[in-house]
């Protein structure tokens, strides 16, 4: 199972919001380069690197950040927020971004998403479902669609993605632990998807938990800047 931090840039400093609410937002550091470095030095592969202004914005504005890290370090980044147009996910492949996240816009314009899938490949394009009560969930979590979590994953399989990443919105930030039982699920259903597990995780049991279910990876953010769990433990997996 890979360990994905997370970096998420408000004003190109990093931060966690508590389920998503930019009113309950706390920093952690001014440099998300040299945290990003600091990840790299402890053997860490990748990284998941959201542009919250831009989810705001539906645009990238933390141009900089990304091409920073991506310059400055050998993580295979995946970055999100606010890339809405073909020009943007060209810009975000330019800037050094491994691969790309795009969550909302699955659901609100399939036929451009699609066309990413085609244009850049499935191992390029991850699928973000954010799920509350199974349900997805979309501009940063505002909304909840009647879309069922699986059915929306399937769908997407099928049309040749290979990466989801999906966030329990029930638990993010919280560090309450993952749900587990979720991921189960998915896997059962689903068992070639390559799934990146997020929110909640709050120690390294939790981890443990997760690697049994066999999913691709976990997104490790609020538990690492909280100090719950240390870069030698996550490195180790």
């Amino acid at each position: 199972m890979y360990i994905i931090p997370a970096i998420d840039i408000i004003d190109g400093k990093c931060v966690r919001l508590t389920q998503g609410d930019y009113g309950q937002k706390k920093e952690y550091h001014d440099s998300p380069l040299e945290m990003a470095k600091r990840f790299e030095d402890a053997g860490i592969k990748r990284l998941h690197l959201v542009d919250l202004d831009g989810a705001k914005a539906k645009k990238i504005i933390n141009k900089q950040v990304l091409q920073r890290i991506t310059a400055g370090t050998s993580l295979q980044v995946d970055f999100g927020g606010g890339v809405q147009s073909d020009e943007d996910i060209a810009l975000a492949f330019d800037l050094g971004a491994h691969q790309l996240t795009g969550g909302s816009i699955a659901v609100k314009n399939p036929g451009m998403f699609e066309s990413w899938i085609s244009t850049y490949g499935g191992e390029k394009i991850i699928l973000g479902a954010d799920a509350k009560d199974k349900k997805i969930a979309i501009s940063g979590w505002e909304e909840t669609t009647e879309v069922d979590l699986i059915d929306f994953i399937k769908d997407y399989h099928t049309k040749g993605i290979s990466y989801v990443i999906c966030t329990d919105v029930a638990k993010d930030g919280l560090l309450q632990g993952p749900s587990i039982d979720l991921y189960k699920e998915i896997m059962q259903e689903i068992p070639a998807i390559k799934l990146i597990a997020s929110g909640g995780v709050s120690n390294v049991k939790d981890l443990e938990e997760l690697q049994k279910t066999g999913v691709y990876g976990a997104i490790v953010g609020k538990a690492y800047y909280e100090g719950r769990i240390t870069l030698e433990e996550l490195a180790a997996f």
